[in-house]
């Protein structure tokens, strides 16, 4: 079995690189970087870059750059949000680029049972989760949405069938209400423009 998991985007830097954690003395920085979709809304992703990397590229916000690498998900900690958090992990970048892009191909298992629903307008909607396996025994846990008749055929795939895809890495904006009032999210996602063989992918 093979497992994909494989981005590509070409965008602008909204924020600079800030300093994020360090692992094994390693230090890594994140910055937003903004896509625009065809109907002109900004999907805004969060990077995770290595210092190493960031130091190569010398870019700040403003400059375009264009990155291949993969979308990875970690566990939040902190209690608060999304018990999982989505970021591109880059494993090239290069500064510069002509034309805004945002693709993504995954190949994975489907982890929880697919759920299928209807929009107010009655456009069907369908949310699966993708387990995409690492090297060494770790897994992304990637959330996707698939709409109409792509929906359709993501919803009759049943846990534990593999489901290869590609599409688009998408920011997504809501509001929760607390206690203390209404307090607006981001939410990150792939939105699945069409399902695929995994040979396709082999290239």
């Amino acid at each position: 079995m093979n497992n994909f998991n494989r981005v590509q985007l070409c965008g602008t830097v909204k924020t600079a690189p800030q300093f994020s954690h360090e692992n094994h003395g390693l230090h890594f920085y994140t910055f937003s970087l903004a896509i625009p979709r065809l109907s002109g809304v900004d999907d805004v992703l969060p990077i995770l870059l290595p210092e190493p990397m960031w130091k190569v590229s010398a870019f700040d916000a403003g400059d375009t750059v264009t990155l291949q690498g993969q979308l990875r998900s970690f566990n939040n900690r902190s209690g608060e949000g999304h018990r999982l958090l989505l970021s591109v992990f880059p494993h090239s970048l290069q500064p510069g680029g002509q034309v805004p892009f945002n693709q993504i191909q995954l190949s994975g298992v489907i982890c929880k049972p697919p759920s299928l629903r209807r929009t107010p307008l009655g456009r069907e909607i369908c949310d699966v989760l993708l387990a995409v396996n690492r090297r060494y025994g770790r897994a992304d846990y990637l959330p996707c949405i698939a709409w109409g008749a792509v929906a359709q055929q993501v919803a009759a795939c049943a846990v534990g069938e593999r489901l290869t895809v590609e599409g688009r890495v998408q920011s997504r904006t809501y509001t929760k209400q607390t206690e203390d009032g209404a307090v607006e999210h981001t939410a990150y996602e792939v939105s699945i423009m069409r399902p695929a063989e995994e040979e396709e992918f082999l290239l």
